[in-house]
């Protein structure tokens, strides 16, 4: 039955949490994002420690950028590559971004 089940439970949990968005000076913003920076978490996690709230460090860090059509074709040209060739920018764009954080 749901009701007894521990995983439903914290479904139901996770279902009634909602997202807040907070706009604050870009200072209090730089700052908390430093702060999740140091701590190796996400802002979210990082505000929710800052607020003693319980938090859970990233199960898989990583980082994201949106990529339009425009972008792709863009970055083909630069790799030698076909625009449609999408896994292939990827791999080129992480190699790129491993060798500029070594520089």
């Amino acid at each position: 039955m749901p009701g007894n089940n521990p995983r439903w439970e914290q479904e139901r949990k996770t279902i009634r949490a909602t997202q807040v968005a907070f706009e604050l000076e870009q200072e209090v913003t730089r700052y908390i994002q430093m702060l999740a920076v140091r701590d190796g978490l996400t802002p979210s996690s990082e505000i929710r420690k800052l607020l003693r709230l319980d938090y859970a460090p990233p199960k898989r860090p990583r980082l994201t950028v949106s990529l339009s059509a425009d972008d792709y074709f863009i970055l083909a040209k630069r790799y030698g590559l076909d625009a449609s060739n999408k896994a292939e920018i990827r791999k080129r764009i992480m190699a790129e971004l491993i060798d500029i954080s070594h520089e």
